[in-house]
């Protein structure tokens, strides 16, 4: 039988954690989406934007091979966990890597798939049931065959307070929540899945800037770690030029002096290693900023960070030591 996996149903991000009516909600992980099928002896691993990540994947794909019905269409996360968190980085390493490659990142880097939706099985798609149905399917595939690592069904609940509970897993890699609808089927492309992600404000110090320091365009943030220096924590998005006139006022060129920065380079984007042109500024003031939860391996914030206010109040020496959540 001939068969394809619809397009991935998609989230529009929500701002609040309060589950809806007549809905489940899921944990966020930190981690790739992607979708799974195993046709007969083939099988196929795609990430969100169709990119075949099979090959990157090998006890993915040995796994469905050994575990799974030969017709079975899967829709889930694939997560790396490393020193007792997920480790986002080295996914995106993992990508990287192709045959022996590939083999040897699945040894020291072992990928697990967190399975949250069921989408065909045998003979049946299963994409124009509901989600409370599918989720009753899902189940039963677990317990059927017997499911086990690298895979993992991802909890699913109706109750708010265990939804929120959820929420306090940041530590464990868990970035917010999914809400699904009940009564819901699985519409290909579909912007219908609400996302809450979890974000906080926290204070860090100015360490540098994008544009001139007169008007800067970006910020560079740090904090001190415990032996005193100013470690790299993550920058802003685009300033407002409101903000940038205000924060050019406050502002002090690094000239005549050291700079904890002196000669370090920075990546002008997350996904890039092309340099960054960086204003060194003296590493005085403290702005608070929006983020999220999510950290690389160095304990820096791994998304671009909102500038949420100015703190002159604040003293670089009362801001959190690096590697602190707040």
């Amino acid at each position: 039988m001939t068969w394809t996996l619809p397009d991935p149903m998609l989230t529009t991000a929500v701002p609040a954690p309060d589950l809806p009516a007549r809905s489940a909600a899921e944990p966020k992980w930190d981690g790739y989406r992607a979708q799974l099928a195993r046709r007969g002896d083939t099988v196929l691993l795609r990430s969100r934007h169709g990119t075949d990540m099979t090959t990157a994947f090998p006890e993915i794909s040995a796994a469905a091979l050994a575990q799974l019905p030969e017709q079975t269409g899967l829709d889930g996360e694939l997560v790396v966990r490393e020193a007792g968190r997920l480790a986002f980085e080295r996914l995106q390493q993992r990508l990287a890597h192709r045959g022996a490659g590939a083999a040897r990142a699945a040894t020291q880097w072992p990928a697990h798939y967190v399975v949250f939706d069921l989408l065909h099985l045998g003979d049946t798609d299963l994409a124009s049931w509901s989600y409370a149905r599918r989720r009753v399917a899902l189940e039963g595939l677990f317990a059927d065959a017997g499911l086990a690592a690298p895979f993992t069904l991802c909890p699913s609940t109706t109750d708010p307070a265990t939804a929120r509970e959820w929420l306090t897993w940041a530590s464990a890699g868990v970035e917010g929540l999914c809400f699904k609808g009940l009564d819901e089927p699985y519409g290909a492309g579909a912007r219908s899945w609400g996302k809450y992600k979890v974000r906080i404000t926290a204070d860090a110090i100015v360490g540098a800037v994008t544009g001139p320091v007169t008007a800067p365009r970006t910020l560079l943030l740090g904090r001190h770690d415990q032996a005193g220096r100013l470690r790299y924590t993550g920058r802003t998005t685009p300033l407002t030029r409101t903000v940038s006139a205000d924060l050019g006022r406050l502002l002090t060129p690094a000239v005549g002096g050291p700079h904890p920065w002196t000669g370090r380079t920075f990546s002008a984007g997350w996904h890039t290693r092309e340099p960054l042109d960086v204003a060194l500024v003296r590493p005085e003031l403290v702005v608070e900023v929006d983020v999220d939860v999510a950290r690389d391996a160095a304990g820096r914030w791994r998304h671009p960070v909102r500038l949420h206010r100015l703190r002159p109040d604040v003293a670089a020496d009362d801001v959190a030591l690096f590697g602190n959540q707040s």
